[in-house]
């Protein structure tokens, strides 16, 4: 990323932008101020003119990535409208989303977001959102769309947690794998839309 050439000119998006390219490089350990600020070639007392600490700057960060997230999301489900295949693109988009970005997807589900606060309720609001646009068609009630949610996320997230650790290690495709449980997925949103 291009530096500014005064810390003046710094502004909070620079310092959530380097912080973003320190996490790509490094990991999740590079999201300290002190890091970032050498990531920009200033003295760390700059940055805490926009973030108040590694904390802020953390949840900064975190709150752009979801953000990075759902727009990938959104774009890989343009365009589809019958639930299954949304839901099937959806799957499949954060599966792509956590092997193109493994250290961006391990912080957004380690960090969690309180519906309480305004900035983070706003992330919150957009993903269910999502999810909700592709599961409408279903027509599940309040009970039934909450546990299709946590079934979902659960599913979702636990088999990209379990591949990236390298824990997969029988033969078959992990992709053959994860077709099947979204699949499988589809089935048990019809089981429980059914009341069953």
């Amino acid at each position: 990323m291009g530096r500014p050439t005064k810390e003046n000119s710094l502004t909070r998006q620079d310092v959530i932008e380097a912080a973003i390219s320190c996490l790509e490089k490094e990991g999740e350990a590079a999201l300290g101020v002190n890091r970032v600020a050498r990531e920009l070639g200033i003295k760390p007392p700059a940055i805490y003119k926009h973030l108040d600490g590694n904390t802020a700057l953390r949840k900064a960060v975190v709150l752009e990535v979801w953000q990075k997230y759902l727009t990938y999301c959104h774009q890989q489900t343009t365009g589809l409208s019958e639930p299954r295949e949304m839901l099937l693109a959806g799957g499949r988009a954060t599966r792509n989303f956590a092997r193109m970005y493994p250290a961006f997807y391990r912080l957004i589900m380690q960090y969690q977001l309180q519906p309480s606060d305004p900035d983070a309720a706003i992330v919150i609001q957009k993903s269910l959102s999502f999810l909700k646009n592709s599961l409408r068609l279903y027509e599940l009630n309040n009970n039934q769309l909450i546990d299709v949610m946590r079934m979902v996320n659960a599913a979702i997230s636990g088999f990209i947690s379990i591949e990236q650790a390298g824990l997969m290690t029988l033969e078959r495709s992990t992709d053959e794998s994860y077709e099947v449980m979204l699949d499988a997925i589809l089935v048990a949103i019809e089981h429980i839309r059914l009341g069953s």
